[in-house]
This record gives structure tokens, C-alpha cells and sequence, in this order.
């Protein structure tokens, strides 16, 4: 049975819609814009009304250039000053509640990377975090930044990658991940990890793919000796197409992936890699 809405319902319920709004937070690094920015700006759009973007940091010209060029973004918001080096949480927290305060934001987004795990914001509505509001929006220095040193690496960073191939306890020791980096190599992929494969010691956690890792979504994930718990699935559950190689039919992996491989990693992995070389 469908209930009749009374036109001062519908009114208030378009009104709500009309003054929705979204504040992204954007992630950048040496005046380049973090490519998890640009995915947190559509998720965004998804949510209705006007999307914004906050850009902080001590050298911010060119990020704001460049988020002015995005599609959908209606302001791009600006904060300059050595406080916030570094992006640290601390001393953005105060600045993104006295932001929200001054244009009544209802949403607030971030990717789902370090950095916006440690602003514990990523779409958040304002209720849960409106009890705690800043007593001065002026830096105060509560986290001090040292310094940062960037490696340069061809291989993309996770959670912006367009392909991801990601291995599990599968491969049995961290030597074998090699077979995961020749063939992330020809397709141009970041390599990622199960929880259990980080457990076991095989690679670092900052190579975690899951509820309590990285959240990824790339148009590719190929899962490599990936059983498939729960927690692993929830951080790769919105990649485009997913490609499980496991030697167990029963694996769970395989009821979320598009294609599955019934076989054994250590001969397949580098068969595929062979023949991408030939391409």
C-alpha cells in the first residue's frame, strides 16, 4: 500500500535536496592533485547539490588551478599557511569544521587513503561531528611537520590505480610476490595484498586491500591466490572487473569474480606475464 505524501512534505523533501551540499577534501603532494581526489570528487556528485572542494597546504596555486578545471566542482576553497605542511590531521581537523560551520555543508568527503582514514571524515554526516566544533580556527601547531621523502616509482600508487593484481596467502612466502610484479609490471597495475598475506609477513601493511587496509576500485583487479574472506571483499567489492586465480573451486573469491581460473598460480601467473611481454 503506497502512503499519500501531503504537497508540504514534498516541498520540504525538494527543499532538502536543493540545499544539500558536499565538501571534499582534497589529497595532493608536491603541488600535484592525488588521483583518489578526482574518484572522491564523482562519489560526491552522486550525493545531490553543490560540490566543493578544501585545498590546504603551504604551496596550493596549482592544485586549486587544476580542481577549477573538474567538472561538477562549483568552489574551490583555498588555506595557505605552514600549519599545514604536511597535511597532518591535527591541523586540519579545526580548519574542516570551521569550514563546514561557515557554508553549512552537509557532507563531508575524502578518499579512502591514509590520509583520509586519518581525518575520519570520508562521507560523514555533519550530525555525528558537529558535537565537537573548534574554538579557533587560527593554526594553533599542535603537530609539527619534519620532512618528507618521496621514491619515485612507475608503478602507480593503489588506490588510484587503473588495474590492480593482488596476491594472498596463496603465493606462500613473500619471495613469490615477484610473480605478482612481472606481471604488474606489463600492465602497468599496482600490487596489492590480503590481510592474510600481510599477517604472514610476505609484504608490509601499507599493501593491504580491505575493510581494515585500502579501499580500491580500479577497472581491473586480478585476485592471485585470494581466498576471498569477507574482510578482503569489502575492499575490492566495486572494482569494474575481477579476474580470481585460485587452485580451490570453492574459494569464495569466485562468486564476486567476472572471470575465475581454476589452476595453479605458479604456472599461470607467469604464463600470462610471457605472453603480455609478446603483446
Amino acid at each position: 500500500m503506497f502512503r499519500v505524501a501531503a504537497p508540504g512534505q514534498l516541498r520540504r523533501a525538494a527543499s532538502l535536496l536543493r540545499f544539500q551540499s558536499t565538501l571534499v577534501i582534497a589529497e595532493h603532494a608536491d603541488d600535484s592533485l592525488a588521483p583518489i581526489t578526482l574518484n572522491t570528487i564523482t562519489a560526491a556528485k552522486h550525493l545531490g547539490g553543490e560540490v566543493s572542494c578544501l585545498v590546504a597546504g603551504t604551496k596550493c596555486d596549482k592544485v586549486a588551478q587544476d580542481l577549477c578545471k573538474v567538472a561538477g566542482v562549483a568552489k574551490v576553497l583555498v588555506a595557505q599557511h605552514d600549519a599545514y605542511k604536511g597535511l597532518l590531521p591535527e591541523e586540519l581537523t579545526p580548519l574542516i569544521l570551521a569550514t563546514q560551520k561557515q557554508f553549512n555543508y552537509t557532507h563531508i568527503c575524502a578518499g579512502a587513503s591514509a590520509f583520509g582514514k586519518d581525518l575520519k571524515l570520508l562521507s560523514v554526516f555533519l550530525s555525528y561531528v558537529s558535537m565537537y566544533v573548534a574554538s579557533s580556527t587560527s593554526p594553533v601547531g599542535m603537530s609539527e611537520w619534519l620532512d618528507q621523502k618521496l621514491t619515485k616509482s612507475d608503478r602507480p600508487e593503489l588506490t588510484g590505480a587503473k588495474v590492480v593484481v593482488s596476491g594472498g596467502r596463496g603465493l606462500k612466502s613473500g619471495e613469490n610476490f615477484k610473480l605478482l610484479y612481472d606481471l604488474a609490471d606489463q600492465l602497468h597495475a599496482a600490487v596489492g595484498a590480503s590481510r592474510a598475506a600481510v599477517d604472514a609477513g610476505f609484504v608490509p601493511n601499507d599493501m593491504q586491500v580491505g575493510q581494515t587496509g585500502k579501499i580500491v576500485a580500479p577497472e581491473l583487479y586480478i585476485a592471485v591466490g585470494i581466498s576471498g574472506a569477507i574482510q578482503h571483499l569489502a575492499g575490492m567489492k566495486d572494482s569494474k572487473t575481477i579476474v580470481a586465480i585460485n587452485k580451490d573451486p570453492e574459494a569464495p573469491i569466485f562468486q564476486v569474480a567476472d572471470y575465475g581460473i581454476v589452476a595453479d598460480l605458479f604456472k599461470v601467473v607467469p604464463e600470462m606475464t610471457e605472453l603480455l611481454k609478446k603483446k
